[in-house]
């Protein structure tokens, strides 16, 4: 008697919901939901932020003002654009408003040892101390030199280089059309060559 042929087993693969659909279900109540959203792009307001701001505390707080002022507004979402950019543009809003309204005064930077490699466990090589203090002298002008940007500038650096936003993404979170983004982002990169142009 001929043996039946194996029959392939497939699994089902668990597909993640998308934004929208999240959207529509935490419009709904659906906690979970909205906190699946936070979890996705918490990191990505957060980097933002802190390009921005360039202080951990201001920018924890704009993240949870942008997700708290995401959730209020859940039913003025329309979907017309992704719902990342929509974020992104809300606390690049606050962003906005908290320079506004910040008194002007040296401004605390991330410390550079926090950027530099760790040290390796069998010890470091000679010329490592050396190879870490100029990755952290680097490290501490970019971030002074994009901090010295206008935040329209700055901005479309951070979108543009940090997140990989394209000019149409950028456009829509700074609300203006794609050329000017083009522009900014040349101007900017123009100002960021020349002020690092002796550490590259």
């Amino acid at each position: 008697m001929a043996r039946a042929a194996a029959r392939p087993i497939w699994h089902e693969r668990s597909v993640a919901p998308s934004d929208w659909e999240l959207v529509q279900r935490a419009r709904t109540g659906d906690h979970d939901a909205f906190r699946e959203l936070v979890e996705r792009y918490q990191r990505k307001i957060a980097a933002l932020a802190l390009g921005m701001l360039r202080s951990r505390e201001d920018a924890l707080d704009i993240v949870q003002e942008t997700f708290t002022k995401a959730y209020q507004s859940l039913d003025r979402f329309k979907g017309d654009a992704a719902f990342y950019t929509w974020v992104y543009r809300i606390a690049y809003n606050l962003c906005v408003d908290h320079q506004r309204r910040a008194a002007k005064g040296p401004q605390i930077g991330l410390d550079a040892e926090e950027d530099a490699p760790s040290a390796r466990a069998d010890g470091p090589h000679p010329d490592e101390p050396f190879a870490r203090a100029r990755d952290a002298e680097i490290a501490r002008r970019v971030r002074a030199a994009i901090q010295d940007l206008t935040p329209d500038h700055r901005a479309v650096i951070l979108l543009r280089e940090l997140e990989g936003l394209s000019y149409a993404e950028i456009s829509q979170v700074l609300e203006c059309p794609k050329g000017t983004v083009m522009s900014r982002l040349h101007y900017a990169r123009r100002q960021l060559q020349r002020r690092l142009r002796e550490l590259l």
